[in-house]
């Protein structure tokens, strides 16, 4: 039952892959630079917590970093220590079990850091919503400060997305949601 919904879900919502836009990345590398220099001072760092996912945030994350897209010339790369973490990129179901992984990843984290939830699983449980081993999405047990949405998202929302977070100073009250599907209702604010 779960894998007719998961293959009706994926195959209702294919998404054509984007052609990046010359324009638009120029515009996304000047804005990012000010406003990350602005905030930090400096480059950023992302750590990236895959939450049990079926890996198609991933692939799309990964893409991020390649020729097309080149994450690096907007000034942000990914680290594998929380310690040397500016964004903590959450993806995947959050999990139950995942709880205090990520609880401690954050920890770790200097401050100022962001927190990102990327792709619907991550934002609400996506078609694993209600599971009793899905927590309900990252913010169930941690402040996300910006939510792409998406099945998975594409690599210009999660650049767009990163560019949203920094330029608000990843201030908490701001949540904001990139992407398709963006009217969220986090658990518990159902009325």
């Amino acid at each position: 039952m779960v894998w007719k919904t998961v293959a009706r879900h994926v195959l209702s919502r294919a998404v054509p892959p984007s052609a990046p836009d010359k324009e638009l990345a120029k515009t996304l590398r000047a804005r990012l630079a000010a406003a990350g220099q602005k905030r930090l001072g400096r480059a950023l760092s992302i750590r990236h917590v895959a939450a049990g996912s079926c890996n198609g945030c991933e692939l799309e994350l990964r893409a991020t970093q390649n020729l097309i897209y080149d994450l690096t010339q907007y000034g942000l790369s990914f680290t594998p220590s929380p310690r040397h973490a500016d964004i903590l990129l959450i993806t995947g179901v959050a999990g139950v079990n995942m709880r205090e992984a990520v609880a401690q990843a954050r920890a770790a984290m200097p401050d100022p850091a962001f927190v990102l939830a990327v792709g619907d699983c991550a934002v609400d449980g996506g078609v694993f919503k209600g599971s009793p081993a899905v927590a309900g999405g990252a913010n169930a047990f941690l402040p996300v400060d910006l939510v792409i949405a998406g099945c998975p998202p594409t690599p210009v929302q999660i650049l767009q997305g990163l560019l949203a977070l920094v330029e608000a100073n990843g201030e908490p009250e701001s949540v904001a949601v990139i992407g398709e599907g963006a009217a969220r209702v986090w658990p518990g604010d159902e009325d």
